[in-house]
Parts: C-alpha cells; sequence; structure tokens
C-alpha cells in the first residue's frame, strides 16, 4: 500500500488535533458560562440564616438583572446541601428557574429561613417584619455579586411576600428595583390580599401575569381590574393575560391554569423581556 502523501500526512498530524482541541475549547467555555447552581446560606436576623439556591446567568455576560423567585403555598422548599428540593418542587416558579439563568439573569431560589423549617413554614409568616429582614439580606448578597437591578418575583401566595417586601422597602432602604406579580393572590379571607397593600406607594417597576382562566378561588381574573387601577399610580405597571395551557387537577396547584402549565416558557419568556426592557 501507498504512503499517504507527505501533505496528508502533515494535516492529519496538525491540523485535525488542533480542531480538536478548538472544539473542546469551545465546549468548555460554554460549560463554564452554564454555572452549575449552588447554595447559600446567609445571616439575617440573630441566629438566623436564609437559604436559597443561586444559578447564575448562563452566559459569559454580566446578569442583565437578579430575580428573586418566591414559590408559592406555604414557601418550605426544604432546600438541602446539594441543592434539592424537599418540598414545591413543582412549583411554576422554581421548575422554571433555569430558564430564567438562560434568559441572562442571576436568579436566588428561596426558601423559607432556617427558624422556619417546619409546618407551617411561611405560612402566616409571608407579611411580617421578619421576612423583610431575611428578603433585604438577600437583596444585599445580590447587590454584592453585581450591580445589575434586582427584581422580586412572586407566584400565587408568593405574590404576598414580594409585593409585601417591595412596599415595605424602597430601592433607597435597600428594597428591590423591581417587582412582578404572577398568580396575584387577590382576595384571602384569611390575610391581607396583596390589592390590599398600598401598592399605589410603589416606586418601582411593576408587571402582573395572570391566567385569564386562573381556577384558584383566591385568585379570580375578574379581580385583576381593581388591582391594576392602584398600580396606575405607580411609575410603569402592565397587566400580561395570558391564555392556552392545560388544568389539571387542583385549580390552585402547579399543573393547573394557575402554575401555567403548559405555556411556562412563553410566559418565562414575556416575563424576561419584560423586565430586560424596563431597566
Amino acid at each position: 500500500m501507498n504512503p499517504l502523501p507527505s501533505a496528508r500526512r502533515l494535516w492529519l498530524r496538525y491540523a485535525l488535533p488542533a480542531g480538536l482541541l478548538l472544539c473542546m475549547a469551545v465546549a468548555g467555555q460554554s460549560a463554564r458560562a452554564q454555572t452549575a447552581p449552588r447554595v447559600v446560606d446567609i445571616p439575617t436576623r440573630t441566629g438566623v440564616t436564609q437559604r436559597f439556591v443561586y444559578i447564575a446567568p448562563a452566559t459569559a455576560n454580566p446578569p442583565k438583572a437578579a430575580v428573586i423567585l418566591f414559590a408559592g403555598g406555604n414557601g418550605g422548599l426544604q432546600i438541602n446541601e446539594s441543592g434539592g428540593f424537599g418540598g414545591l418542587g413543582g412549583n411554576f416558579l422554581v421548575r422554571m428557574r433555569q430558564q430564567f439563568a438562560d434568559a441572562g439573569f442571576a436568579v436566588a431560589v428561596i426558601d423559607a429561613p432556617s427558624d422556619k423549617q417546619s409546618p407551617p413554614y411561611l405560612g402566616g409568616n409571608r407579611q411580617r417584619p421578619e421576612h423583610r429582614t431575611d428578603v433585604l439580606a438577600v437583596i444585599a448578597w445580590l447587590r454584592q455579586q453585581s450591580p445589575a437591578p434586582v427584581w422580586l418575583v412572586g407566584t400565587s401566595r408568593g405574590t404576598q411576600s414580594a409585593a409585601y417586601i417591595a412596599t415595605e422597602a424602597g430601592p433607597t432602604q435597600g428594597g428591590p428595583d423591581g417587582l412582578v406579580l404572577t398568580s396575584t393572590i387577590l382576595v384571602d379571607p384569611g390575610g391581607r390580599a396583596v390589592p390590599k397593600m398600598p401598592l399605589e406607594s410603589l416606586t418601582i417597576p411593576v408587571l402582573v401575569v395572570h391566567h385569564e382562566n386562573d381556577g384558584c378561588k383566591v385568585c379570580p381574573f375578574s379581580e385583576i381590574p381593581a388591582m391594576m387601577e392602584k398600580l396606575a399610580k405607580t411609575p410603569k405597571a402592565e397587566l400580561i393575560s395570558v391564555t392556552g395551557g392545560q388544568s389539571r387537577g387542583d385549580p390552585c396547584e402547579p399543573q393547573a391554569y394557575h402554575g401555567f402549565n403548559g405555556i411556562e416558557a412563553d410566559v418565562v419568556g414575556k416575563i424576561s423581556r419584560w423586565i430586560i426592557a424596563a431597566r
């Protein structure tokens, strides 16, 4: 058999390995851009720590914003040391956390604090000074990582946390730079619903996202206009109403319209674009 021509031998010896190395380098850069989630514990009140899962944006560029995600229900995510969730893993914001990072945001998925790691977790505690102190500490930590604006994003019961913190502290008091309310608690016989809060005092942009067919009894779409009327006094407020998807099981659970089942990616895309445009 004739030996390979010398030029071809040289190409196989040098050019091909160089190409493989280049592909490996590009792949390595892509892998580094998608930083693995990590568990962060920060001290807040005396003897209390606040845990959250932190995901850096899936890009080498600085974050476009930082978002703190508040799950609904009792807020007890029970985050373990490896970043797994013992509770509420199917919640809309929890299951879509990586999509927010893919959109260029730094993401903090917040748990109940260390002194609320048993039932009722954040149940009955979402509108208390202690909760405000814990969340403001997370906002401060995020601002130490990047100068990007910090937004609070809540869903269902999480909207009571996000709206409470935002109405209690503006950006100059260590509060958020923006607020997103999804599947908002609009009526609450056992507590204070979001529209009952002093929303008209907000000095930050506010986005409301709600499914027109939300069947949860405390989130009827018919109550949205009254809340938007209060928000009309803020610098920038907008409602994005959505339709479609699928609704299965309990109307207040994540697999119903309440949790944007089947249209999650579209909803996260709308939220992400709105936050970026509002900066």
